[in-house]
């Protein structure tokens, strides 16, 4: 037994049983309003599923974009299912909510920033992006979000 309390570990559990809420909460009534969510993900994670030719571009991190279309969202207990769009080719992922790295709905400027001792110096803007639909105004429909990060709570 440590003898301290592991506060780091469970903000994390407690940020992604959040998100497992979220995503069960939209894949029973679907994304209400303006709601839409960027996930980035590690794609070299245990338990990622994903097409080879997407784990091909997508080698070490990816972020995902779920917002006008996807299709068979699941929502497990360590992991969600989700198929999404890439270039007019709807492919299936499999993402353990342990690989996820950032969590965004910019549309309520809210963010989850899971952070490792490795990547401290990275931030959301630095992930690679897959395609995006845009919106029919013809923007990106992104604003600036608002990112929580775990250090501002370490010693």
């Amino acid at each position: 037994m440590s003898d301290e309390i592991d506060y780091g570990n469970l903000m994390h559990a407690a940020m992604r049983g959040l998100i497992k809420t979220v995503l069960a909460q939209v894949a029973e009534r679907g994304l209400p309003g303006a709601h839409h969510f960027f996930i980035t993900f590690d794609t070299t994670h245990e338990g990622v599923e994903m097409a080879d030719w997407l784990h091909n571009r997508y080698p070490g991190d990816m972020t995902v974009v779920m917002q006008h279309w996807y299709d068979n969202l699941e929502v497990g207990e360590d992991a969600f299912s989700v198929t999404l769009n890439f270039g007019d080719s709807p492919e299936p992922l499999h993402i353990p909510y342990d690989a996820i790295k950032t969590f965004v709905d910019p549309s309520v400027e809210f963010g989850l920033r899971f952070e490792t001792g490795e990547d401290e110096d990275d931030t959301v803007e630095d992930a690679p992006m897959a395609e995006m639909a845009e919106d029919e105004d013809g923007t990106d429909g992104q604003r600036e979000a608002e990112v929580v990060s775990l250090d501002s709570f370490r010693k």
